[in-house]
């Protein structure tokens, strides 16, 4: 009977430490990486993550040899983050935000192509754009999803940009990759991304990233308004605020 426990257990540590150190890194791993890097057998590892593939915690990349989170994964880590004990702290420097500038302010996350909005404090004006919590959007036409962009390493986001499709969602939507590319030097260079209408018509926007404790872009922090009352030029008004807040949140957020 304890044998059989201790194996149970023994399994479970060994799969937790897979998944922690698949998502160490920001590309996806291979089971060479991971034999190596735990020192653990060939054949476990393999067994291991067959199983956590089948509960869907792990997925295989197209070229069926790297592994990156699964579907299940990502979706269980937006629900411990989104904890409401969890989320007193961030919502506490988003609503200060949110009422220093007057305007709509959150925090997105990055899952797979696309942009979460995962956390956010509406605006008391009549006239506001409503994008409930969970919403996705695309990353070629938005403020943060630029940013994501602009910051990942050189070859993610050449692969990426090659399979999204870019939509075109008004008439200043980027949808040439080129230019997009040229996009992403200066965003990366500033650190800073802009949303000039470019999703909705009558919106505009602009993001700073939320760091992890290594240096690696784990959120962003956005503010909005309609163009009727502010323009993109007095939104970049607000970034050294917003800076401001993107360090405090990376104090309180443990991504």
């Amino acid at each position: 009977m304890s044998t059989s426990v201790s194996a149970t257990n023994s399994t479970l540590l060994r799969a937790f430490a897979l998944i922690e150190e698949i998502l160490k890194e920001d590309r996806a791993t291979t089971v060479a990486d991971l034999c190596q890097r735990l020192d653990v057998p060939k054949p476990t590892v393999h067994r291991i993550i067959s199983q956590l593939e089948q509960e869907g915690l792990l997925q295989k990349e197209p070229d069926s040899r790297h592994l990156s989170p699964g579907p299940r994964l990502r979706k269980m880590a937006l629900s411990v983050l989104a904890q409401r004990s969890v989320g007193a702290p961030r919502r506490a420097v988003l609503q200060k935000l949110a009422a220093e500038l007057g305007e709509t302010c959150n925090i997105t996350l990055l899952d797979g192509h696309e942009l979460v909005y995962f956390e956010r404090v509406e605006t008391n004006w009549p006239v506001r754009i409503q994008l409930p919590l969970g919403s996705r959007m695309p990353l070629h036409c938005t403020a943060s999803g630029k940013l994501f962009l602009a910051l990942m390493p050189l070859h993610r986001r050449k692969a990426l940009l090659a399979s999204l499709p870019l939509d075109v969602h008004t008439q200043n939507s980027i949808t040439d990759r080129e230019l997009l590319e040229q996009e992403m030097e200066k965003i990366a260079d500033n650190t800073l991304s802009t949303d000039n209408e470019e999703l909705i018509d009558g919106m505009v926007a602009i993001a700073v990233p939320i760091y992890d404790e290594v240096g690696q872009v784990r959120a962003t922090l956005a503010v909005h308004a309609p163009t009727i009352r502010k323009p993109l030029s007095s939104l970049m008004e607000y970034a050294p605020t917003l800076r401001r807040a993107a360090a405090q949140l990376q104090a309180v957020l443990d991504l």
